[in-house]
């Protein structure tokens, strides 16, 4: 057989790494070079165009039991002092007694022979009584209202043990220079381990896993574990998604998958992980999932993050792979002879390009990061049709690859304690000193070669400017917050200064990339890149730009840096203003997710409003106490309104939604009252009399209806407003009889960031000029009423991302060029209608895009023709 280039370089590579190990693996004969039998999860699937979401389970977790003493909900300790980030001084252990949480027969871990997670408090308390090396603390709340614990396993430390520990670890990204030469601190310091199990609920084991080797590591009376945790620090936040681990879903209890929300953080679980990656600061992580078949162990295939600094991670990610590898092996059990590592084994299609997935966030934290998927499925139809037997028998050889991946990875990990030390202190020098990313040559680690070379140019700063040349100061502050929350650090102008040809006003904020975390600015800030021609397949979505999608203006400057004073930011200054004399009516211009709450809280107060032809609203002077208000706690912006017609009276829509899990999140953030529908609801008599839009991109078909339900759907069509997104949508569309287009589909997994021109009416007006896709679709053949509301570039439509023609040459974004993106129309039978063919609300990412959706809303909710 003839091997890919890639394979026959690991081969030839492999003596020279075994050479390079101490206690290496040998490396065996390599699989079949593509990922036959890993489970790939579409990010744009059945999840999201054929289920409807609906809503989540009530909130009952308020009988838990707190344990006499129980204390407060302290914000995470153990970071290195900063502003808004306070580090506690105490020492170590610090023991929570964990309140306790009602037993649930039906949690789902329970029939595997697992551990419930009623019965993880009462499991770390034991731990804390029984052993000084433990601690826990709660560093969230998931959705529905469970705790989420990080556990510490550490040698004691007296509290002013700790206060050095912190001093080090603040010294290693404030001062790397500094680090790298304090024998101190290379002698004393700590090195943190992090691992993070059941982000996906039904992924169960990593948390049983992660149990065992707390209790082992806790309990140890031999001198070897002794001195591991004298000189390191070992983390597990043990359960990342109790509420799905409960359910036996891969969500959360909000419908969202967690382990793609990490660059966005719009959920609770997400927003914990982070804050302990940037507290504890690791050298070294894993993230155990399941179920591959066989097991799988990062790093991965091409495309690699552009801004990794990737030599300092692939030099430990591939050897800490193999010897994660040979643990397994040694289980001794025929699922456990071999691991599949993307990187040595594939070709494509297990990529770590996005910084959404938690190793790939982690990266850029300073950790090497890494996904470890167990083997032996147990979850969803395995789950359901496995006897019981089998199913324990499963998920017990998966509760030990998880445990012998972890105790690799802190062997690795102790082991190469001063490589990967210094290698994270290398990391924030580089970023301090705005040096180029290194050339990493052919063979650096075998299979290593040119496909494998993804860098990018960083530029000096990026500007978001102050005053007039902001488009958004509310999305302006959004995107500083979300900047300083991730540890991007921001600078704010005390004085107006001229950079790249022009004045910039007092107030603006700085991004300098000479800053320690500057990969993470950079990848949150910069614009991507189009790699549809690099790679056949992605994993998941090739392009999130916040630049471009979160409704802030931000400057690029690639050579210099603001010469100007400047103040360190902690939280954005606030922005919102009423900028009209009093007496006078107000104007709000919808242009970000903050206005559209805003108008929704007006109405909620029973404030007579009225839409503007634009898609503007105007408030009546008698309002300007509630809008003085909203602008106080929203942070949007009222001006005096102009002259003229005021348009008809806006009314507070009633929404049923056919919709993904994300856009019922974000539909109900913006204010919006909405009422969860789908085909099998309607059959089932859902009351569409106070519904004024129907909103439909999910589980909802017209052809699916009864005579009955359909009936009722003809009777709300000759009154309603429709709103549709994706191929249910256009469905939904063409059955129901609404606008004469003709929907054109892109291919199924491109996605990323799109180059759009906007129309003038209601929808399109205000809008940005970027959008987001996934299975793009566009609409040709535009019958009469019919207005463009929003075009795909003419040319060259994809900014960033991967979008490539089918092997038939259709499908790609040449054909969707300059073609209709967005359409609205009145329908024959009096319905308001609006198609997209983007997606506005993906992941609750785009979030420039949300005004779009909102001027729909209220259009189609309008006076009816």
């Amino acid at each position: 057989m003839v091997l890919p280039a890639r394979v026959a370089r690991v081969l030839a590579g492999a003596m020279v790494m075994s050479a390079a190990l101490a206690a290496g693996p040998a490396i065996a004969a390599p699989p079949t070079p593509a990922p036959g039998g890993a489970s790939r999860e579409p990010g744009n699937g059945p999840d999201r165009n054929g289920v409807a979401a609906t809503d989540p389970s009530p909130r009952t977790l308020a009988r838990a039991e707190n344990v006499p003493g129980t204390p407060g909900r302290p914000p995470l300790t153990g970071a290195a002092p900063r502003p808004g980030r306070p580090g506690a001084q105490e020492g170590y252990p610090r023991q929570t007694s964990l309140r306790i949480f009602p037993a649930i027969p039906d949690d789902k871990a329970i029939k595997l022979g697992l551990m419930p997670y009623h019965g993880i408090a009462p499991a770390l308390n034991a731990l804390q009584a029984r052993s000084d090396r433990v601690s826990v603390e709660v560093v969230g709340e998931s959705t529905l209202g469970r705790d989420l614990y990080l556990v510490t396993v550490t040698a004691p430390e007296r509290p002013a043990e700790t206060k050095w520990q912190d001093r080090w670890r603040g010294l290693i990204e404030d001062d790397p220079k500094a680090a790298a030469r304090d024998r101190a601190l290379l002698a004393g310091y700590k090195t943190p381990i992090w691992l993070n199990a059941n982000i996906h609920g039904d992924e169960w084991e990593g948390t049983d896993g992660a149990l065992r080797l707390i209790e082992q590591l806790a309990t140890a009376t031999d001198a070897p574990t002794a001195r591991l945790l004298a000189r390191t620090r070992v983390y597990f936040t043990v359960t990342n998604n109790p509420d799905g681990r409960v359910a036996g879903t891969r969500a959360n209890g909000a419908g969202f998958d967690v382990n793609r929300d990490h660059i966005t953080s719009s959920q609770p679980e997400s927003r914990a992980v982070r804050d302990v990656v940037i507290a504890t600061q690791p050298v070294l992580m894993l993230d155990e999932h399941g179920y591959t078949g066989t097991t799988l162990i990062e790093p991965c295939t091409p495309p690699h993050g552009q801004n990794y600094d990737y030599d300092l991670y692939i030099k430990h990610a591939y050897p800490n792979a193999l010897g994660m590898e040979k643990a397994i092996q040694a289980l001794g059990h025929p699922e456990t002879s071999r691991a599949d590592i993307p990187f040595r084994d594939y070709t494509d299609g297990w990529d770590d390009w996005p910084p959404i997935f938690t190793p790939m966030y982690a990266i850029y934290q300073g950790a090497v990061g890494h996904t470890v998927e167990i083997p032996m499925q147990v979850n969803r139809a395995a789950y359901t049709t496995l006897p019981v037997q089998e199913l324990r028998r499963r998920s017990g050889i998966n509760t030990e690859v998880a445990e012998a991946t972890m105790r690799a990875a802190i062997t690795y990990a102790d082991s190469n304690r001063v490589a990967l030390l210094a290698d994270q202190i290398e990391l924030f020098r580089r970023g301090w000193a705005g040096e180029p990313q290194r050339t990493i040559p052919d063979g650096f680690v075998p299979g290593f070669g040119p496909e494998d070379r993804y860098r990018t140019e960083y530029p000096r700063a990026y500007v978001i400017p102050a005053g007039a040349a902001q488009r958004s100061a509310t999305a302006a502050a959004r995107l500083v917050d979300h900047l300083v929350a991730h540890d991007v650090r921001v600078s704010q102008a005390k004085l107006p200064f001229f950079l790249n040809g022009r004045w910039y006003a007092a107030g603006s904020y700085v991004v300098d990339m000479r800053q320690p975390k500057r990969g993470l600015a950079n990848v949150i800030l910069e614009t991507g890149s189009d790699i549809s021609a690099k790679v056949p397949t992605m994993y998941d979505i090739s392009g999130w730009s916040h630049r471009l999608l979160w409704g802030a203006s931000v400057d690029i400057s690639r050579q210099t840096a603001p010469r100007v004073p400047t103040r360190p930011v902690a939280v954005a200054a606030p922005t919102g203003a009423v900028l009209a004399l009093p007496g006078q009516d107000l104007a709000l211009t919808l242009t970000d997710g903050k206005d559209v709450q805003a108008v929704n809280a007006l109405l909620d107060q029973g404030v007579r409003l009225h839409r503007q032809g634009d898609g503007a609203v105007v408030v009546p002077a008698s309002a300007r106490r509630a809008a003085l208000g909203l602008a106080d706690r929203l942070g949007v912006r009222f001006i005096a309104a102009p002259r003229g017609p005021r348009g008809p009276v806006l009314i507070r829509p009633v929404l049923a939604a056919a919709v993904s899990a994300d856009e019922l999140s974000v539909l109900r953030e913006l204010g919006f009252e909405v009422l969860p529908v789908s085909t099998a609801a309607l059959n089932a008599g859902f009351d569409l009399s106070r519904v004024d839009t129907l909103l439909v991109s999910a589980g909802l078909s017209y052809a699916g209806l009864t005579p009955p339900a359909r009936a009722e759907l003809d009777r709300f069509l000759g009154r309603g407003g429709v709103i549709t997104r994706g191929a249910t949508g256009v469905r939904f569309n063409i059955e129901a009889g609404l606008l004469p287009v003709r929907a054109v589909n892109g291919t199924l997994d491109a996605n990323g960031v799109v180059s759009v021109v906007n129309g003038a009416g209601a929808v399109g007006a205000n809008a940005l000029p970027h959008s987001f896709v996934y299975a793009p679709i566009w609409f040709t053949g535009l019958g009469t009423g019919v207005t463009v509301e929003q075009r795909y570039a003419p040319t060259a439509p994809l900014v960033a991302g991967h979008w490539r023609a089918d092997d038939s040459g259709s499908g790609g974004p040449e054909q969707a060029a300059g073609q209709a993106a967005v359409v609205s129309g009145v329908a024959g039978r009096g319905t308001r209608t609006v198609l997209f063919g983007t997606e506005p609300l993906f992941r609750a990412h785009p979030k420039g895009l949300y005004a779009q959706v909102g001027r729909a809303i209220f259009w189609s909710s309008g006076p009816r023709v």
